[in-house]
């Protein structure tokens, strides 16, 4: 997938951070996004529209537009695709029909980088997730359906040694914390002494690393957000394998 070209508003080039050399974000998108919290109804962000536009969402959207060439260097099977809507960004509007929560807008910004089979098969992916005091990148499958977790349990179980390498390696390991929900009981079909019992038990098979604020508004946020998708490389391999798409 070739990397869009330039977006322009107005007079501004979009998709190249010039005015700040490679730094995406400042601290004012955690001062608006505090703000939000304390203010979250549509009035007041009506009225700062454009601070979110200034802070979050275009600075967001260079981030994106700009990790398309390094993503493709990971791996050609995922996209960081800075539409507007249906694209990497998650919008800042909250799903209420369902939730006891009526606030319209979220907390915090997420971006999100799927597989190009996302739309049609579960399939692993690459997030990164910007909230006052509570930053992180994940990467992997979260809660996929039966039976594509069976698909994952079932190569872990035939390939445990594969499996360690994604998982245990040095490289993985000092960064990344696996987590998720697990089952109470083991999965139908595996013997609760099994070795990697733990691991069969997942309902999702993500992992995660905390960032701090200052990693966010850093100028190597690009450099070192590609750096840490790529030590991911062997988990994500794995999983990809898994459930029969590419990576």
């Amino acid at each position: 997938m070739r990397k869009p070209p330039p977006r322009t508003l107005g007079t501004r080039v979009v998709g190249r951070v010039l005015a700040m050399g490679n730094r995406y974000f400042t601290p004012k998108l955690f001062s608006f996004l505090k703000d939000l919290d304390a203010n979250n109804n549509r009035d007041w962000f009506k009225a700062h529209q454009s601070e979110y536009d200034e802070y979050i969402k275009e600075p967001a959207l260079d981030f994106i537009n700009d990790f398309a060439k390094p993503l493709k260097g990971i791996s050609e099977f995922f996209v960081a695709d800075s539409r507007t809507v249906g694209g990497s960004l998650f919008r800042i509007h909250r799903d209420t029909r369902f939730g006891k929560d009526k606030t319209p807008y979220k907390k915090n910004t997420g971006l999100h980088f799927r597989h190009i089979m996302a739309k049609d098969a579960h399939a692993p992916g690459y997030y990164l997730h910007i909230q006052p005091g509570e930053c992180f990148m994940g990467v992997g499958l979260w809660n996929p359906e039966t039976k594509v977790a069976y698909a994952i349990r079932k190569k872990i179980d035939e390939e445990p040694a594969a499996w360690k390498r994604a998982t245990r390696s040095k490289k993985f390991a000092d960064f990344y914390t696996l987590g998720g929900d697990s089952l109470i009981r083991p999965p139908k079909g595996y013997d609760p002494d099994h070795p990697l019992i733990d691991d069969l038990k997942r309902k999702s098979f993500i992992a995660s690393a905390r960032l701090k604020q200052s990693d966010i508004t850093s100028p190597d946020l690009m450099k070192n957000f590609t750096g840490d998708c790529k030590r991911a490389t062997p988990f994500m391999k794995f999983l990809c394998e898994a459930v029969g798409v590419q990576f």
